[in-house]
Order: C-alpha cells, then sequence, then structure tokens
C-alpha cells in the first residue's frame, strides 16, 4: 500500500507539471505518512545524502568550468580549430558539430551544456543561407550533445562513481575510447549521408595555419589532460581536481585570454549557483526515493527475480539495456540514474560484472536515451534553441539513434572498449 501511495503521488506530481525532484520528494513525504513513519526522515534523508558526500562538491565546481568556458570565448576558439580540422570532408559543418561537442564535453561535463554551447552555435551556422536542412542540423546538435555522460569530467559519471562506489579516475579513463568510438561511429553516418543527400563540405583550411590554430586552442584542449593528470598520479582526490580544473578555467578567461569581465564572471557564478539548485534538488528527491524503494525491499525483489532466471551476465546486460531504453521514453536521465540504477548494481556484481565497465554501459544508455524520441532532453533542449518544429527532428534522428545503439552494443559484447586505457593505468577489473 505504502509502495503504492509512493508512485501514484510520485507519477501524479509529474504529470501535474512538478519539478522531478519536488515530485519524489512530495512523494517520500506520502510514503512516510502511509507506512506511519516519521516524516522528519526525510529531511534527513536529504541533508546525510547531501553534507555526507564530498564528492558531490565536484558537481558545482565542473559546472562552474563549463560555463566560464562558454563565456570567455574558448568555445569559438574551439569551433575554428574543429573547422579547419574537418570542415574540408562532405558534410563539413555536420563533423564540426561532433568534433566540437567532444572537445567541449572535456570541460562542461553536462550534455545540456553541450547543447545549448557548441551545438546551438554550430546548428545556427549550418542553417545559414539554407545549407542544411533544419531538422538535420537540429539532430546533428542534439546528437552531438550526448557526448558528455561520456567524456570526462562526466557529471552523471561522478553520480555513478558516488552510487556504485568505484573509482571517478578509472571511470573517467573508461569513457575516453568508447566516446572516441562514438564520434567516428557518428562521423561514418554524417559522411554516408552527406554523401546520399549531397550536403557540402567547407572551405578547406591550408594545412600551413593548423599549427597557430591549434595553438590557440590548446590551453583549452589540455584542461582534460590536467585533470585526468592529477587524478590519476594520485596529486589530488576528483574533488580536489575540480578545484584546480575550475582555477584553471579561471586562469584562462581572466589571464591568458583576457576575454571575460567582472559583470560576466559574476553572470557566470550567479548561473551555476542557479544550476547547482536545480541538481541538487533532484539528489534530494532521489535520496528520499531509495529510501523508501530499500525500506519495501525492492532491490531484493528485483535482485531475486533475475537472479532466478540464471542470466548471464550478457544477457543481463542487454537486459539492463532495454530497461533502461524503454524507462528513458517516460522519465528523464538523472532519476533513472539515481532511482533505477541503484536497483540493478547489486545484481550486475553479483554476476561478477565489472561495475566500472557497467558504469559505462549505463552512460551509452543515457546518452541514447537523452536523443530518444519522444522524450529526449536534447531534442527538446535544441528544438527550442533553433526554433526547429519537433518533426522534423524526429525524422531525422533514427538513422542517429541506430549508431548510438550498435556502439552500445558493441560495449556490452567486448568490455575490453572500456576496460582497457583503465587497466594500462593500473586498474584491476573486479
Amino acid at each position: 500500500m505504502a509502495l503504492s501511495v509512493l508512485a501514484v503521488v510520485f507519477l501524479l506530481a509529474a504529470v501535474l507539471g512538478a519539478p522531478m525532484g519536488l515530485s519524489m520528494i512530495a512523494a517520500g513525504y506520502a510514503y512516510m505518512l502511509v507506512s506511519h513513519q516519521d516524516v522528519g526522515l526525510v529531511v534527513d534523508q536529504t541533508m546525510n545524502g547531501l553534507y555526507n558526500n564530498y564528492l558531490l562538491l565536484a558537481v558545482p565546481l565542473f559546472i562552474f568550468v563549463a560555463n566560464l568556458m562558454n563565456a570567455s570565448g574558448v568555445l569559438e576558439r574551439l569551433l575554428v580549430f574543429a573547422q579547419a580540422a574537418v570542415g574540408r570532408f562532405r558534410g563539413g559543418l555536420a563533423h564540426v558539430n561532433v568534433v566540437s561537442n567532444l572537445v567541449f564535453s572535456g570541460m562542461s561535463g553536462s550534455a545540456v551544456a553541450d547543447a545549448a554551447g557548441p551545438g546551438l552555435l554550430v546548428a545556427r551556422m549550418m542553417l545559414r543561407d539554407n545549407r542544411y536542412p533544419r531538422g538535420f542540423a537540429a539532430a546533428t546538435s542534439a546528437v552531438s550533445a550526448t557526448l558528455g555522460p561520456l567524456v570526462p569530467p562526466s557529471i552523471p559519471m561522478i553520480f555513478y562513481a558516488l552510487i556504485a562506489n568505484v573509482s571517478v579516475g578509472a571511470l573517467f579513463l573508461a569513457g575516453v575510447i568508447p566516446a572516441i568510438g562514438t564520434t567516428l561511429a557518428l562521423m561514418l553516418a554524417i559522411t554516408l549521408i552527406a554523401r546520399v543527400r549531397g550536403f557540402p563540405a567547407e572551405a578547406g583550411t591550408p594545412l600551413r595555419r593548423l599549427p597557430a590554430l591549434l595553438l590557440a586552442a590548446l590551453p583549452a584542449l589540455l584542461l582534460p589532460a590536467v585533470l585526468l593528470g592529477i587524478i590519476y598520479s594520485g596529486i589530488a582526490t576528483p574533488t580536489e581536481a575540480a578545484a584546480i580544473a575550475a582555477s584553471y578555467a579561471l586562469i584562462l578567461a581572466l589571464g591568458v585570454y583576457r576575454s571575460i569581465t567582472f559583470g560576466a564572471l559574476l553572470k557566470v557564478m550567479s548561473e551555476t549557483v542557479q544550476q547547482t539548485a536545480s541538481i541538487g534538488l533532484i539528489l534530494c528527491g532521489a535520496f528520499v526515493f531509495n529510501y523508501a524503494v530499500a525500506n519495501e525491499g525492492v532491490p531484493r525483489l528485483i535482485q531475486e527475480t533475475l537472479l532466478g532466471w540464471h542470466l548471464q551476465p550478457v544477457a543481463f546486460l542487454l537486459c539492463v539495456n532495454a530497461l533502461l531504453l524503454l524507462l528513458a521514453v517516460l522519465i528523464d536521465e538523472i532519476t533513472i540514474l539515481l532511482v533505477i540504477v541503484p536497483l540493478l548494481i547489486p545484481i550486475a556484481s553479483g554476476l561478477g560484472i565489472d561495475l566500472v565497465h557497467f558504469g559505462v554501459v549505463v552512460m551509452l544508455n543515457m546518452m541514447v536515451g537523452l536523443a530518444l524520441p519522444p522524450h529526449g532532453l536534447l531534442i527538446f533542449v535544441i528544438a527550442n534553441l533553433t526554433e526547429t518544429p519537433l518533426g522534423e527532428i524526429f525524422r531525422e534522428i533514427p538513422v542517429f539513434i541506430v549508431t548510438l545503439i550498435v556502439v552500445l552494443i558493441a560495449v556490452t559484447f567486448v568490455p575490453e572498449i572500456a576496460l582497457a586505457l583503465p587497466q594500462w593505468f593500473g586498474y584491476k577489473p573486479g
């Protein structure tokens, strides 16, 4: 009865348009009342969850890095370099979209930040003089921004590391090869589409100019490498590394590029606080929701059911893929990560699946879900920013979704794709 009330209140609040975090908190209060528990447990769960997790301090710092890089003109330098490097190919601006999102993901850690940053700028470039169909430009930007959860520093990876109690550094490294593979797969799909539909190539940049363009973008390009280096060398914890990354971004903006004013810096800080508060609200709701679900024995029930099927590890991962993609049509990815994934981690561990590999599989599912019609968050973000009708995006995006799913299946069946780089740095799979 209490669990039914939890689900009904949550769904009702969400359908009525309440923010996801408030919907989960309201459901938690209703659950406490029906199950005759102290409603003060809601506050206890949220406060303990937020303030006992030192790793969560990295989240606002990485958000600050993304906002600062976006406001300081660093993005324009990256776009110039990406256009010089891959714009010469047929469908050049679509390739620029993918590559620039890959690079910017290494600073933002957020798919939405990527869509609103390089995704929006390149989409506008693609739409200039009607060079590409609106739906194709918007779909390319939405799918390119999905690289955010895979590329370090990834905010969803930080949440997963917290839930699964795995090394953040190993998880960051595990996302690198799949991210590069996804980029190449998307560029191959774009090349095939461009040839069939006759999309243009950009004017080639003389090769002698590439070193100068690379030098201009190099300080920003080094940020992910600096971050991974200080984490894996043991110089700093992930949270301390996030603070170093924020300081590095501040030095770039104020000292190297000198491209941001004091007023713009205050605006960046304000946006960071707002976005952190929004994520914090979702986290609070997830802590309460997870308490209720665990208290009712749902994880044990799911674990016993799946173990009763005597699934092999690969079969379990395929079931997880199907479940997460189905849920992505109904609810947002952060809720899936914070509420559903914790139920699956003990089962994966019990089946002998390495939790770093499992984390990468979860991130790839989140990538697909972010651009999966009809609920994909990035579709709505980019449709709103570019004023493109959803129907036009829906017609263009299936080929990209298939491409992402092919990468997902490859990583599911071949764990070494994710684990090779962490193992090279000394990680021992569990």
